[in-house]
């Protein structure tokens, strides 16, 4: 008999929870790119808590949701806990130097192995309890719980997860954290850089200009504040996932067979005795 642990499948209900919960992300980040010239684009602060209201039971439907289409039972959940409380843990130990956040490297090997669904719910609970271990609970709050959802989500969605094992997948994995963690840079001053003002004409929103002009002054915007710390990030995410993540990989795969994480149990037949 031989035991194999897959990332946890994503079935219909599972899909349909996530698709929802990504199209509400998306409207919430961009919609003041699209707005009219006169509507309020400060609103982020506004429609925060509408955004986090809403974000609380759809984190809770996709969780329902892949129980439902994997038959899983409470142990998924503990561990899922457990995966948060260690993320919003090292945190702390990291955030306000130059970007160096080792969270994001465990993310990226936790939705490796708990597979897309999973995935995105520890990263936007381990966001929410580092805010409130650190108390940087604001109107961002949200927005980064989104953020890092997508972020460990996509670990989950890398291709080989069954057969691509060893110095390839951690190459892989590294890849994915690097670009992932400018993206997640990217995102979050999309958040903010409709709304702060004090900005040059150069790389500052403006409400009167078409969308393409805006993307322009963006990019710029990124590049002059946030291109450091993104890189920072990048930098430290890849780092650790080839030096630590052979050793942390082995452990979350151990854990998620003792906690019945879809783990395939496969009987095989006796070889054929060579007497005659």
């Amino acid at each position: 008999m031989s035991t194999r642990t897959r990332p946890v499948r994503l079935g219909p209900r599972s899909i349909a929870a996530l698709a929802l919960i990504t199209a509400i992300g998306v409207i919430a980040f961009g919609w003041p790119l699209l707005a009219d010239p006169g509507a309020t684009v400060t609103a982020h602060g506004e429609d925060a808590p509408w955004l986090f209201a809403a974000l609380l039971p759809l984190l809770v439907g996709v969780v329902v949701a892949t129980i439902a289409d994997t038959g899983m039972d409470a142990k998924a959940v503990a561990m899922l806990g457990v995966l948060a409380a260690v993320g919003a843990a090292l945190r702390p130990l990291g955030a306000g130097t130059a970007g160096l956040e080792p969270m994001f490297f465990l993310m990226v090997l936790s939705g490796r192995v708990l597979g897309p669904g999973f995935g995105f719910v520890l990263g936007a609970v381990t966001m929410f309890a580092s805010a409130l271990l650190t108390g940087g609970v604001g109107p961002w709050m949200p927005f980064q719980m989104l953020s890092m959802g997508w972020f460990t989500m996509g670990a989950g969605l890398l291709p080989g997860p069954e057969r691509l094992r060893g110095r390839a997948e951690l190459l892989m994995l590294a890849a994915y954290g690097a670009v992932a963690a400018f993206a997640y840079g990217t995102i979050m001053n999309l958040q903010g850089w409709t709304y702060i003002g004090g900005l040059s004409s150069g790389i500052a929103f403006d409400a009167d200009d078409p969308v393409q002009e805006n993307l322009v002054r963006f990019l710029a915007y990124c590049l002059a504040t946030s291109l450091g710390w993104d890189l920072g990030r990048a930098v430290l995410t890849v780092t650790l996932t080839l030096t630590l993540g052979a050793t942390l990989l082995k452990a979350l795969r151990r854990a998620t067979r003792r906690a019945a994480f879809e783990a395939q149990v496969t009987f095989e037949a006796p070889k054929p005795s060579s007497e005659g």
